[in-house]
Parts: structure tokens; sequence; C-alpha cells
């Protein structure tokens, strides 16, 4: 088994305490104005949402991993790394556009990339793309619904933005590591 990174992620940070606190406040309030029973039918709900919600993130991390495990990290670093340049960013677009997948998976893949050694610019063009023009959600969703003339206008509109938000988080720093550092 490899060492522990360091560099690694709390799991108990500021942002798990933010949730905490207002999933007690909510509880608090829900608990006094409609009772035990609205309370207990809330959790077996999402008891059932987190059983569903657990493999595919199980699956998401696991892909991450593999693609880390699978593919050199030189090759990663050559392909999406920061002296990938714009080539990088449009790949990792690309890659996210097409991927037919849901926020449990696409998000420990982008953390996974990262580790393996893609730069935050080339993960956030991942994310960008698949979020903004996700081929899967166009086919699924938004040809049936809203029509081509639509979804065009809408992909024409916003096929930039993937490649701009990595240049942005190239850029700009706020103080998540760079390099070698886990994300």
């Amino acid at each position: 088994m490899p060492p522990r990174n360091p560099a690694r992620r709390r799991t108990f940070d500021w942002g798990f305490w933010l949730v905490a606190s207002l999933t007690g406040l909510a509880l608090t309030v829900v608990w006094r104005r409609d009772g035990f029973a609205v309370v207990q039918a809330v959790a077996i709900e999402d008891a059932e949402l987190f059983l569903g919600i657990v493999p595919k993130v199980a699956a998401g991390t696991l892909i991450g991993e593999l693609i880390r495990r699978l593919v050199p990290r030189e090759t990663i670093v050559r392909w999406l790394g920061e002296g990938s340049g714009f080539k990088g960013l449009l790949i990792a677009s690309c890659a996210g556009i097409l991927f037919p997948a849901g926020p449990f998976t696409v998000f420990p893949l982008a953390a996974g990339l990262l580790i393996a050694g893609a730069d935050r610019g080339a993960a956030v063009a991942f994310v960008t793309g698949w979020l903004l023009i996700g081929v899967n959600r166009i086919i699924i969703w938004e040809l049936p619904l809203v029509g081509p003339d639509m979804v065009w206008l809408r992909v024409a509109a916003s096929w930039w933005i993937p490649v701009a938000a990595g240049v942005l988080a190239r850029f700009w720093r706020w103080g998540v590591p760079r390099g070698d550092a886990a994300p």
C-alpha cells in the first residue's frame, strides 16, 4: 500500500461542519414544527438516496484511480498538464463534453486526473465541458424537450467557455496547490 499523502484533504473540514450545522438546524426546525414522524420519514428517504449514490461515487473514484494506474503519469502531464497549453485545455474540454456520466462520477474522475498529473486548468475545463455542453444530456434531455434550434443556439453561445474557464483556472491563484500536490 502506498504511503498516505500528507497533503490530502481532511474529511471533517469547514465545508463538512457548515453542512452538518445547517442540517442540524433544519432537523431541529422540522422536528419542532412537524414532529418526529416526519423527521423519521425524511431520514429513511435520505438513507435510500445515500445507498443509491454510494455505488456511483465508488465507481467514479475507482475510474479516477484506474486512469492514474493505467495511463503513465508522463502521458497525463504531457496531454493535460500545465505545459500542455491550449491543446490540453481543448482535449480536457472535449473529454468532458463526451463523458456520459453524472456528477458522482465526473467530480471524482476530475480529482483523479489532478492526482495523476493533470493541472487544475484541465480539470476545470473537463468539468465545465461536461456541465455546459455534455452530449449525453443534449441527446437525452435537451433535444427532445427544447428541440435542435435551441440546443444549437445554446452550444454556439457556450462552446468557448470550458477552455476559457481552464485558462482562468491556470492563472488565477486562490490557494489551490499546483503541480504534484493532491487536490
